[in-house]
This record gives structure tokens, sequence and C-alpha cells, in this order.
């Protein structure tokens, strides 16, 4: 099973279903890691999805159809803030979401991350990647978010 990195198009529907398809996957798994299923993603519509001022990035199978994703956007400070990665529970364990992260970084600058603080996956995913942590946020009763920084020229 192979997968290339492309830009994915979300003013397309059968695009944006998929996407959100494969959201409402991962994010159940990462529910159930860190013990809190109200992940705001777990409870938007496609809609609210796409309204999101972010640029997606998709590992694509060999057939064309999204396997994975990561959706991120530049703060005001410049720095790519990664709102979201997303991996189809079938595509675990392929460096798919190490790929997009490496390809994201690729552009200049900052990046900031945030996760489920017990997501031990992500959490590994991103310090491998040279992500630092910052600290841990309680946004709501019952989660905590790590947070983490990765400076770079």
């Amino acid at each position: 099973m192979s997968w290339t990195l492309r830009a994915l198009d979300l003013t397309d529907d059968g695009t944006a279903e998929t996407v959100h398809r494969i959201g409402l996957r991962a994010y159940r798994v990462e529910a159930e890691l860190i013990g809190f299923d109200g992940i705001p993603a777990l409870h938007e519509t496609v809609a609210q999805m796409r309204a999101e001022p972010l640029r997606w990035l998709g590992a694509v199978s060999e057939d064309g159809e999204p396997v994975a994703f990561l959706a991120w956007r530049r703060t005001t400070e410049g720095e790519i803030d990664i709102d979201r990665l997303c991996v189809d529970p079938g595509w675990f364990r392929k460096g798919i979401a190490g790929a997009l992260v490496d390809e994201v970084l690729r552009e200049s600058g900052p990046a900031i991350v945030s996760t489920g603080a017990a997501n031990t996956p992500a959490v590994t995913l991103y310090e491998r990647k040279g992500f630092v942590r910052t600290g841990t946020l309680s946004p709501a009763p019952g989660l905590e978010l790590a947070t983490f920084r990765l400076d770079r020229a």
C-alpha cells in the first residue's frame, strides 16, 4: 500500500467528505487514548470543517483517495500552526504522519502544535521532529493539551 503527498481541495465535495470521515475515525482513537470525547473536531460538520481558514495537505493512496491529512495556517506572528493531523486508523504506522509534518516544515519559520497530553504517539512524533514541549493547557474539564514549539530559521 503506497501513498503520495499532495494538496487537498476541500471545495470538492468528495474530498471534503473523505477528509471529514478520516478525521472522525482518527479523533475517535485519540479520544480513547486521552479519555476525553469532547474533541471539537469530533463534533464538527463538513461545512464547519471547510469554513476553517486552513491549508490542507493529504496523503493519497494509489487509487487517489486521501488516507491522511495535515491542516495548518500561518499565525499573525508568522508561525506554522499545525491545527490537525489525522491518519485513517487502517493506515497507522506507515510513516505517513511524519511525512506530512516533514512536508509542511519545508516552509520557513517556527512551528507550533498542540495535542492531547496523553496521546503518546502524537507527543512522540512531535518530539522526534524536534518540537519542544512548552506547556500544558486545560481548555475544558477533563482535557489536557500538551503544547509544542519548533524554532528554526
